[in-house]
């Protein structure tokens, strides 16, 4: 399963991380974002130890959201050492988020 996120824990989970890390950016009601979610707990699986895979609720926690111009969600944003190095937009397929993490590992 992806590792639930907040605004508090985001700078130590997402940019101080040695790994690579995929933020979803979700919420409760939106129809594309179940969709989403299993499709990123299945990454967090196959990328077990090499990558950090976390959801962040953006009604529970606008901070990083907002700083990261998150306006549609689902939003998947992909870190490495810190720096925002990719973003999926919309449902996209698990191969392309895996693509994205291969590209960076």
């Amino acid at each position: 399963m992806a590792l639930e996120i907040t605004d508090a824990n985001f700078e130590e989970t997402v940019l101080k991380s040695d790994k690579p890390v995929i933020v979803d950016f979700w919420a409760a009601w939106c129809g594309p974002c179940r969709m989403v979610g299993p499709i990123i707990d299945e990454i967090s699986q196959d990328y077990e130890g090499k990558a950090v895979v976390c959801k962040l609720d953006v009604d529970l926690h606008q901070e990083y959201a907002a700083k990261y111009g998150v306006r549609n969600i689902p939003t998947v944003l992909l870190f490495d050492k810190g720096e925002l190095v990719g973003r999926q937009v919309g449902v996209a397929p698990k191969k392309a988020y895996a693509d994205a993490l291969d590209a960076v590992l």
